[in-house]
């Protein structure tokens, strides 16, 4: 090996070893996918080993690289936790934050001027995705945490908070508008959590109803909310003043759990955890 090794390089070579994309990985380091190819071929000719098998589909580590994956994980975690240690400002870092839009809405910016106000030199990239598509993110480690939703209100130890859902118009109440009687959705996708719960209150109410607009953004929802021609569902701390909260003849909807998920919830970086910990203290007040 020629020369220390460069915490540029193991950061990129972590990044894509999760990623298994050196795209994924350009994203993630803020640098082109040429820069990160080379700095990968630097890394390796340092180590005077193959780190990375390449592909038409992506990169995977090798032999060697599985070992050295360890190494430079550790290396990382102690330079962040020196650097925290000796810091007048007391922590550094980045970490990537996922986030369904309406969480991102309601609670991020309260939870960022408070963080930021306390450790101004963390950087956090925010992903806004519906919880299933964080959860992909998270496992492919694009994401290092991310504030997800849940229908089991039971798991009191990990829920952080709980959200009532909630029927969503351009008018106060289901009879002032001109719907006749069957009622015009406006949901997110299928895969949604607010799309499962409001079909399912639906149909046990014995409602009749279609789904006439469909929109993957928080935005585009209250917008079709706003034309009046549609209702649609979205948690309640999401509804913005202008619109109203329907009740009754609309069946009653469930409450979700927000809990914290992790990329690797055994190895967080001293960022990661400091974020974590201040969302778990501040999200309940909010």
């Amino acid at each position: 090996m020629h020369g220390p090794l460069d915490l540029r390089l193991l950061i990129t070579f972590v990044h894509a070893a999760h990623s298994g994309s050196l795209s994924a990985t350009a994203v993630q380091v803020g640098r082109t996918q040429s820069a990160v190819t080379m700095q990968m071929q630097r890394l390796e000719e340092m180590l005077g080993q193959s780190l990375l098998h390449r592909s038409g589909s992506g990169v995977r580590l090798t032999g060697s690289g599985e070992r050295f994956l360890a190494h430079a994980e550790r290396i990382l975690k102690m330079h962040d936790e020196a650097v925290s240690a000796f810091s007048e400002k007391g922590l550094h870092g980045s970490m990537v934050f996922g986030s369904p839009e309406d969480y991102l809405i309601s609670f991020f910016p309260a939870l960022l001027r408070s963080f930021g106000t306390k450790y101004p030199d963390v950087e956090i990239k925010v992903v806004s995705a519906p919880t299933a598509e964080l959860r992909a993110l998270l496992q492919s480690h694009k994401v290092d945490l991310a504030l997800v939703s849940t229908p089991n209100l039971n798991d009191v130890e990990t829920i952080i908070r709980t959200e009532p859902l909630a029927w969503v118009g351009s008018k106060p109440a289901l009879e002032l508008h001109d719907f006749g009687d069957t009622v015009p959705l406006a949901l997110p996708a299928s895969n949604a959590m607010d799309h499962r719960a409001a079909r399912e209150a639906m149909a046990r109410a014995g409602l009749r109803y279609k789904i006439a607009y469909a929109s993957n953004s928080l935005a585009g929802l209250i917008g079709l909310a706003r034309s009046g021609l549609a209702v649609s569902v979205m948690t309640q701390e999401a509804v913005p003043p202008d619109l109203h909260i329907l009740n009754a003849p609309l069946p009653e909807l469930p409450h979700l759990g927000i809990l914290l998920a992790f990329a690797d919830a055994d190895h967080q970086s001293p960022a990661v955890a400091a974020f974590a910990e201040h969302v778990r203290a501040v999200l309940p007040t909010l």
